[in-house]
């Protein structure tokens, strides 16, 4: 249960009302990510507009490495929920549960490619130990197998926005949605 006061939908007035239909017109349904912010509703315009450069600009990065390194960054902080949504949206391309599963227990075991194996390092690296990063930490190999200094920012990106939402959602108690991950816009 959340820890502050979240307005639904059904009492959304004004500006927050706009906002939430906007959402449900875009995205297909409501997050309780997005109404946890409903007493700042131009956060949650400016937190979209943050989610949809990081996650869906064009990028060397595929859709599906950067859902990747959200479930890592979100397990590795014990983010039920945005594991959850991230997981099913990972599982839109992959389409593969049990390796999912395995990326969310420990990603050494989910039969990645080593470019995938090196950004999931990074991302948890990153995530569990930001303190001890050295000049190249987790950078040169990365650079070693071809990602661009490009890539490595939005990698980089992916992984401070999700440490972002997981601290909302973490510090004030959002829940799993009963119907988690149907109906979403990948």
């Amino acid at each position: 249960m959340a820890r502050i006061h979240v307005t639904q939908y059904e009492e959304a007035e004004g500006r927050l009302k706009e906002i939430y239909d906007d959402l449900i017109q875009k995205r297909g349904k409501l997050a309780d990510v997005h109404m946890i912010q409903s007493l700042r509703p131009e956060s949650i315009v400016k937190h979209m507009e943050l989610y949809l450069e990081i996650m869906f600009s064009k990028s060397e990065l595929s859709r599906a490495e950067r859902e990747m390194i959200a479930v890592v960054v979100s397990a590795s902080n014990q983010c039920e929920y945005c594991q959850q949504h991230h997981g099913e949206a990972l599982n839109h391309y992959w389409k593969n549960e049990d390796r999912l599963l395995r990326l969310r227990s420990d990603f050494r075991n989910a039969d990645l490619s080593e470019r995938e194996q090196l950004l999931c390092a990074y991302a948890q690296k990153l995530t569990l130990h930001p303190g001890v990063f050295t000049n190249d930490d987790g950078t040169s190999a990365l650079k070693e197998v071809g990602i661009s200094d490009s890539a490595i920012l939005d990698a980089t990106l992916v992984v401070a926005y999700f440490n972002f939402v997981n601290r909302i959602v973490q510090g004030l108690g959002v829940q799993l949605e009963e119907d988690a991950g149907n109906g979403y816009n990948y």
